[in-house]
């Protein structure tokens, strides 16, 4: 038999309901496989192995006396760490909340959990999810199993290490400048950042927020697809939350016909020489697909200023006074960006919705010349884990943990489906991303398109050597 922790998420599930392995023997693999290979990356920092057995134990037998099983049935998952978690320690990253345990589970994770899956622990995420690099005080750096002195990314690092790696087959994540994009690029997994609503968010102090959402990572698009089936849909306390949840539709079909739009730098943004190597490769794998592909660029020329707008006004409400109180607790990083939300003014706030109102009618022009974007997911590949951020791209200086990140807070402000898929390696090894995007709910013309690019480039394959 293969290596249980090894296979994709869908056969997994597939011989699970078959009764061909039971969720005892799979729950058991990638426990074991955590054991020896977590203290290398540093993915999962909490785990609970005997509730997961336990949970285990439960799931075998209730199939066993023919009772109806979830689509998720025995799959082990370990929680993002800003996901609340009912009974088990949920730390946002922060030591503010070091010993803090829930007593409900947020919806994604309750919809995963009635599903079928079991709960293994929580993965790491840098602090309050803030930055594209998962490192914080309580537990330490997580490494990128392909080469574990790089970054995985972030702020879904911890996740998207644990997928590389085989220690678990699906993960939960959010996104809001890139946080399941970019660590998807950094690991060599898929990360899907759906339509805003498609997943909805609750609890939320801003229900009606649509800059970040939640989102599913795997290592393949038909399992991304498979876990969004289960945490889409909608939920009476979320006023933005879409109906469909029907995504577990054939992914393989003909995508020739499709009007591609390629930007290999999203307008002008530093690209890493050999990510912008890589990515050139791209735009060929859709022309022999069948796929018409030319270079454009939708609007983004007020991107920067409505996203770090936007995104500072929102620091500021969430942390603002428990930054007054305990500022020695919050990275520097963090505490500026409170900082830059305190400066705004309302009219500034006001200027960046109208200015994203302006944007958001322009891409709508876009999406009737083209129906696929694809663009770099990262300025930059995997860099060293003892850096907080990449201080330059290409020779042009960034001056703030958000700088690096453009390519995809960019792309956030369109209101759009967007996905990382695995795109290639560079000549050190590291691997890079290709963001795939289309129009606003479109989302499963996102994964079928992702799910060509895969089929027809099959980097995904390659795996992690640990362990």
């Amino acid at each position: 038999m293969d290596e249980l922790w090894a296979l994709d998420a869908t056969e997994l599930a597939d011989r699970l309901r078959r009764r061909d392995v039971s969720a005892r023997e799979v729950v058991t693999a990638h426990l074991d496989r955590i054991e020896r290979v977590n203290p290398t990356i540093n993915a999962i920092v909490t785990l609970d192995a005997e509730g997961a057995l336990a949970a285990a134990a439960a799931a075998d037998d209730a199939l066993a006396n023919g009772a109806l099983t979830g689509p998720l049935h025995g799959l082990p998952i370990a929680f993002k760490d800003t996901h609340d978690t009912a009974g088990m320690r949920t730390t946002y990253g922060s030591p503010l909340f070091t010993d803090h345990v829930p007593t409900t589970n947020t919806l994604i994770v309750q919809r995963i959990l009635d599903a079928g899956a079991i709960r293994t622990g929580k993965t790491n995420v840098p602090e309050f999810a803030a930055g594209s690099h998962t490192f914080n005080t309580l537990f330490g750096v997580t490494g990128n199993p392909y080469d574990p002195s790089r970054s995985a990314g972030g702020s879904s690092g911890g996740a998207a290490a644990a997928l590389a790696a085989g220690l678990q087959p699906i993960a939960d994540g959010s996104d809001m400048g890139g946080s399941l994009r970019n660590p998807a690029s950094f690991c060599n997994v898929v990360g899907f950042r759906p339509t805003p609503g498609r997943v909805p968010t609750f609890p939320s102090d801003d229900p009606w927020d649509t800059l970040g959402t939640s989102g599913p990572m795997a290592r393949t698009v038909a399992d991304v697809a498979l876990l969004l089936s289960v945490i889409a849909g909608p939920d009476a306390r979320s006023p933005i939350a879409l109906p469909e949840t029907s995504f577990r539709a054939p992914l393989d079909g003909d995508i020739s016909g499709l009007r591609i739009a390629w930007s290999p730098d999203l307008g002008g943004l530093p690209l890493d020489k050999d990510v912008r190597a890589v990515l050139s490769a791209a735009p060929d794998v859709f022309t022999a697909l069948g796929c018409s592909v030319e270079e454009a660029t939708p609007d983004l020329s007020d991107a920067d200023f409505v996203f770090r707008t936007l995104r500072a006004n929102a620091f500021e409400t969430a942390y603002g006074a428990t930054f007054d109180e305990q500022p020695e607790k919050f990275k520097p990083a963090l505490a500026w960006n409170i900082s830059q939300g305190r400066k705004l003014s309302r009219g500034d706030v006001g200027r960046a919705r109208t200015a994203w109102a302006r944007l958001y009618t322009a891409a709508a022009a876009f999406w009737d010349t083209y129906d696929v974007l694809i663009a770099p997911v990262s300025e930059v590949p995997p860099f060293p884990a003892d850096w907080e951020y990449p201080h330059a791209v290409d020779g042009i200086e960034q001056h703030s943990y958000l700088d690096w990140m453009r390519s995809a807070y960019h792309v956030t402000v369109l209101g759009a489906p967007a996905i990382s898929v695995p795109a290639g390696f560079t000549p050190a090894g590291l691997p890079v991303g290709l963001q795939v995007v289309t129009r606003p709910r479109s989302d499963l013309r996102t994964l079928q398109v992702a799910a060509a690019f895969e089929a027809a480039t099959a980097y995904g394959r390659r795996r992690p050597a640990l362990g």
